[in-house]
């Protein structure tokens, strides 16, 4: 039985954007008229949960990123940040207080109510000081 194309590029590929994802990233990359950039996907220290995630259109490809495209946007990531990522789906939500990119990450074993920050089985987690927010971390 033969493996469907989308399939395929779904088990092969560490991190995925939804239709709405990827068509509010292709936006954004047309309103800088820019061709070379690619939507960087990553994790830094913070947050109340330990680690939060960011996002960046970049043109600088580092030797330890890995590159791939999804749903037509080319994405890097940098191997540290994979470690926590892989597996997770991107998303973009628009609600009637506004929009932003939402991660859907199966490697969280805890996160902040609003959804900006988590945490990991291995025990990456925050310091202390909580998130200001108000959202409340589970």
């Amino acid at each position: 039985m033969a493996i469907a194309e989308e399939e395929l590029k779904i088990a092969t590929t560490p991190l995925t954007l939804t239709a709405g994802a990827a068509e509010m990233v292709k936006d954004l990359i047309s309103q800088q008229d820019r061709d070379d950039l690619a939507l960087r996907v990553y994790v830094a220290g913070g947050g109340c949960s330990g680690l939060q995630y960011g996002m960046a259109l970049d043109e600088n490809i580092e030797a330890d990123d890995q590159v791939f495209e999804t749903s037509g946007v080319k994405v890097v990531v940098d191997s540290q940040s994979l470690r926590y990522i892989s597996g997770s789906v991107v998303d973009y939500v628009d609600t009637g207080m506004g929009g932003g990119f939402k991660v859907e990450n199966p490697n969280a074993t805890g996160g902040c109510g609003c959804g900006s920050s988590f945490s990991t089985e291995d025990g990456a987690q925050s310091s202390g000081g909580g998130c200001g927010s108000g959202c409340g971390c589970k």
